[in-house]
């Protein structure tokens, strides 16, 4: 899905020198250049959004923290536009640095907040991630019990082992873990079940339009029996209408994220008074 992945596949096939790969290879030169330029000048927030309760609790199980950077013009670049560029470099360090960074000082600030942060899990054993980490410990020992860490699953394939071994020591301290886009990637089944992610996040691709899509409805369906077989919490990416909430609901899933219960906010929505809500 990376963008360095598509110039490598091109390049193989001998097409590297096309009018497509100097598009390619100029837009993500771009890329590397707004994010430089953001971690610099700090321009780096986190957007949160709420993840709800299927049983229909008004207040959220938790909320996810998602990375965003501001360009020149002060607009508001979503991961999804630059993550893959940078995923495989030190920025890509640098920013899941900085999100738990802003993660742990948001729990600090807010003893009542549980709140879930992305990493990928090339910073495993990243010397400045892993004294972030430690030093937000330190400092409140409630924060792990309150911290979620959130893996996608093409990044937990790269290194199995390795995460299960970074998980297994980090929940004996407190801290929980959820498979980020589960269905999207490759996961072997073995893994899965060597893992022990304490939460499977379902992938948005067999959720929008659920309500109405008999074959979305069958494969939510088989990745929900499988998480409920290994005792994983369950949440569903991408909710966006009524339909399709209430299918999940009568589906057994345990959590929704979507924009049909609120859209990432660079105002965190549990503090009074942030009545206008700057979405990112």
């Amino acid at each position: 899905m990376h963008s360095g992945d598509h110039i490598t596949e091109r390049a193989t096939a001998g097409e590297d020198d096309s009018p497509l790969m100097a598009a390619i290879s100029a837009r993500d030169r771009d890329t590397l250049a707004m994010v430089r330029r953001a971690l610099r000048e700090h321009d780096v927030a986190l957007a949160y959004q709420p993840v709800m309760r299927a049983s229909g609790s008004p207040q959220p199980a938790f909320y996810e923290g998602l990375i965003r950077v501001l360009d020149e013009t002060g607009r508001i670049i979503p991961a999804r536009e630059f993550i893959g560029t940078v995923e495989t470099t030190e920025m890509g360090r640098m920013i899941d640095c900085l999100a738990l960074e802003m993660g742990l000082a948001a729990l600090a600030d807010t003893p009542a907040l549980r709140l879930s942060i992305n990493m990928s899990a090339r910073s495993i054993g990243y010397p400045r991630w892993t004294q972030t980490l430690n030093h937000g410990l330190s400092q409140d020992d409630t924060v792990a019990e309150r911290l979620i860490l959130e893996i996608t699953e093409s990044s937990a394939m790269l290194m199995p082992d390795l995460v299960t071994v970074f998980m297994k020591d980090l929940q004996y301290r407190g801290i929980s873990f959820a498979l980020d886009d589960f269905g999207a990637g490759y996961t072997a089944f073995r893994y899965l079940r060597d893992f022990y992610f304490d939460i499977l996040k379902i992938d948005g691709q067999f959720i929008r339009g659920i309500g109405t899509n008999p074959d979305n409805q069958i494969l939510a369906n088989a990745l929900i029996s499988i998480a409920q077989h290994f005792d994983m919490f369950t949440i569903a990416e991408s909710v966006e209408n009524a339909q399709d909430a209430a299918f999940l609901q009568d589906s057994g899933i345990d959590c929704m994220q979507g924009y049909f219960f609120g859209a990432p906010s660079l105002n965190p929505p549990w503090r009074n008074g942030a009545k206008q809500k700057k979405t990112a």
